[in-house]
């Protein structure tokens, strides 16, 4: 299949699979999310294929998440629905991959790029990464992520997170149970290779059924997120999220004091 925001490569039994968007720090629109879809279904199925490498094009991003410019900024109700079963199908296909998947994480990793590194089974970041979520900021809603996080970092450090919007370095992220490994940054594609090695040398069986038992509680279910998603389709496009989207554009702080009482 031809992609125009992605590149997928092959070597030996690792397909790697990067955002090719470096010019807006591998900011994820429609197409992107639709191409990584497919890219990792078709990872699942080849045979040859043993481990999953996903990664972003540049030095200076993994990914940022939505891009504010041709997606966030438009939402309305119907676009966010939209967005929302287009989100669960990327998260759901990489989690729900039977080869196990590795984040190659440099420069930042935030919003919808967090959840998406977040959804990967390891992450090894270089040493100058920078994690979080800003969507209580910037207009997002990482509703995905509410179910995962806690189960990685905890509850209280998850709420941290996702409530403050603050930014933590690679060895922060380390230390809270969000990366496996940091690294120099000039060794970041070293380590990724010994960790596919090391994996590949593995039972590809075995390491199917782990992932699976690991998985089985099923953050992605639809016990919880339609309900999630529902709950914030008035959000999108409303003078509430627009504040928020127009602040980030004009690089300054929201103004969300007319919103704080109840509906």
């Amino acid at each position: 299949m031809t992609y125009t925001d992605i590149l997928v490569g092959h070597d030996g039994g690792t397909t790697t699979i990067t955002i090719n968007r470096p010019e807006v720090l591998n900011a994820l629109r429609t197409e992107t999310i639709e191409e990584l879809t497919d890219a990792f279904t078709r990872a699942d199925a080849d045979p040859t294929v043993g481990v999953v490498v996903l990664r972003g094009a540049g030095e200076r991003a993994f990914c940022v998440g939505g891009d504010q410019k041709v997606m966030v900024s438009a939402l309305d109700r119907a676009g966010w629905l939209r967005l929302a079963g287009s989100l669960r199908d990327l998260f759901a296909a990489v989690r729900r991959c039977g080869k196990p998947v590795i984040a190659a994480v440099q420069g930042w990793c935030i919003g919808g790029g967090h959840e998406l590194h977040c959804f990967c089974d390891l992450t090894i970041a270089s040493a100058s990464a920078r994690f979080g979520q800003v969507g209580a900021r910037v207009g997002g809603a990482p509703i995905f992520n509410t179910r995962l996080l806690p189960r990685l970092v905890g509850e209280k450090r998850a709420r941290e997170i996702l409530f403050l919007c603050d930014t933590y370095t690679a060895d922060q992220a380390r230390e809270i149970g969000l990366v496996n490994k940091v690294v120099p940054d000039d060794q970041l594609d070293a380590a990724v290779d010994a960790m596919c090695r090391d994996l590949l040398a593995k039972s590809p069986t075995v390491l199917r059924a782990l992932k699976l038992g690991v998985n089985v509680d099923d953050v992605l279910s639809d016990a919880y997120l339609p309900l999630m998603v529902d709950s914030l389709a008035g959000f999108f496009g409303s003078p509430e999220q627009r504040e928020a989207t127009t602040a980030y554009a004009q690089k300054r702080q929201p103004d969300f004091s007319p919103y704080r009482s109840a509906p």
